[in-house]
């Protein structure tokens, strides 16, 4: 019994089996078929290709992905930034999907990552601690608090203070 040996697919196959599974960036989907093995050769070609066919376009797949994001409504502007920077996207183009509606997503964001992760009793100052680490400046983290304990006043744990 004979055994075939698999062939290993092109860089263009492979390339289009990862953007199926999921839309990359061009540096990450580069870095990918690197780690693959593949030549800059047979990668260039093969982008050049899906470029071609609008498979591979960083500008549309950032604002995309951004878009989602900031719909999603759950995370900073500064955290979707970040996010997407690390997915190999080009630093300028990110930034160049921030809208100029920003604060009042920022406060709104905040506010629903607050409800979304605080369902018991919390103390204040915990509550801005989780929202600072989510990349939200100081007021916003204010803001979200000071709505989150109008709105949901049985989640908020008064702070105790002791007389020395």
């Amino acid at each position: 019994m004979r055994r075939r040996i698999k062939e290993k697919p092109t860089a263009l196959v492979k390339a289009v089996e990862l953007l199926a599974q999921q839309e990359h960036s061009e540096a990450k989907l580069r870095e990918k078929l690197m780690r693959r093995e593949y030549t800059e050769d047979e990668i260039d070609y093969a982008f050049e290709r899906l470029r071609e066919k609008h498979y591979l376009n960083d500008e549309e797949a950032c604002r995309r992905q951004f878009g989602y994001f900031f719909e999603d409504g759950r995370m900073s502007v500064r955290q979707i930034c970040q996010k997407l920077i690390q997915r190999g996207f080009p630093r300028e183009l990110v930034y160049s999907c921030i809208p100029e509606d920003k604060e009042e997503h920022e406060e709104e964001a905040a506010f629903r990552a607050a409800c979304g992760h605080f369902r018991s009793t919390v103390k204040r100052d915990k509550i801005k601690q989780f929202l600072y680490r989510r990349g939200f400046s100081f007021s916003v983290c204010e803001a979200a608090v000071h709505r989150f304990s109008e709105e949901y006043p049985d989640r908020i744990e008064e702070e105790q203070y002791f007389d020395e």
